[in-house]
């Protein structure tokens, strides 16, 4: 049976350049125009997060030499490396013209003194680790314990005061009381500490002693409660007053934050 043959339907046009589309995915809908300020606040956020990143990478390389291997780049670090490239250069895009170097601008605000493994890495095109650490490495940690005890605190003050059952409420305060100890030589929480350590004892044996001797689920004495309470309130306002004390390993932060403040 012998085929048909007909003319092509139409001719595909050759690419040419002129028709390249820019991809426009990450950026928002509506067109944003940012101040000298904001670009300087979205940079230390897009900086950290790029720190971060080199970071984790370079824990990954050690494991790598652990396991006799040739240190690797990852590829989701380079698709994620690039891709906060590109959101600090369209950040510096919102700057007066003629818009800088991306590794003068981060010299220019502080920056690469804050970040110095970014800076490195802008400049060598590859993730390296310092010999010292820098300030920042802390700040991060801080604020996620700052965090986690602000939520703990707020969530044994609920249940203690909702909650039918105080079965679970020594365990909660033993958590805080671990976090309270992580922070080291601050003061500001001596007291509470002390004062968790001196009462937390004869708390916890008044819940066994109610739970074995009652079918009720267990619930605290009044006193215990409001010393709970105290407890709680005062963790409460300390996180929130944010001492001197609790500032220390965000103080580069704050510094960068204030040049900017309106």
């Amino acid at each position: 049976m012998a085929g048909c043959l007909s003319e092509p339907l139409c001719q595909p046009c050759v690419y040419h350049q002129a028709f390249k589309v820019e991809l426009q995915v990450k950026r928002p809908l509506m067109p944003l125009q940012l101040s000298p300020e904001q670009v300087a606040v979205e940079m230390l956020c897009l900086c950290g997060q790029l720190d971060l990143l080199i970071r984790a990478q370079m824990q990954e390389f050690q494991e790598q030499l652990r396991q006799g291997c040739s240190p690797e780049e990852s590829d989701a670090f380079q698709a994620q490396g690039s891709e906060i490239l590109d959101q600090m250069l369209q950040c510096l895009e919102h700057l007066p013209k003629p818009m800088p170097q991306l590794e003068d601008y981060l010299d220019m605000v502080g920056l690469s003194a804050m970040f110095p493994r970014v800076e490195v890495f802008l400049i060598q095109g590859s993730p390296v680790d310092m010999l010292e650490r820098p300030p920042m490495d802390d700040y991060f940690s801080h604020i996620a314990k700052l965090n986690q005890l602000l939520v703990l605190t707020q969530q044994l003050e609920e249940d203690i005061r909702h909650l039918g059952s105080h079965k679970y409420i020594a365990h909660q305060l033993s958590v805080i009381y671990q976090v309270v100890c992580s922070f080291r030589g601050v003061n500001v929480f001596l007291e509470i500490k002390k004062n968790i350590e001196a009462n937390f004892k004869q708390m916890k044996e008044s819940l066994v002693v109610e739970e074995e001797g009652s079918r009720h689920e267990p619930q605290l004495a009044a006193h215990y409660v409001h010393w709970i309470l105290d407890i709680t309130h005062k963790l409460t306002s300390t996180v929130l007053s944010l001492p001197d004390e609790l500032t220390d390993d965000l103080d580069q932060a704050m510094a960068f934050m204030s040049q900017f403040a309106s």
